[in-house]
């Protein structure tokens, strides 16, 4: 398991937050997501067998999101 935290642009509300998560956690490799819209970040437990970095950014994007990876554990 590898915990990530993403700096995301683009939510406007709560509700975006939740699109964000939701988005996030359909993706196969992805344990768990927690997104909050106060400070625009996403921290992200993933399966880096399965899934990485890139592939979570770029789900984001189509949705109108700006994802970049912030740390990484």
């Amino acid at each position: 398991m590898q915990s990530l935290l993403l700096k995301v642009e683009g939510m406007h509300c709560g509700g975006c937050a939740q699109s964000i998560k939701r988005l996030l956690e359909r993706q196969p490799g992805v344990l768990s997501a927690e997104v909050s819209f106060e400070t625009g970040e996403a921290r992200v437990q993933i399966d880096p067998q399965r899934i990485g970095p890139d592939r979570l950014t770029g789900v984001l994007a189509p949705a109108g999101y700006q994802a970049s990876v912030q740390a990484t554990g």
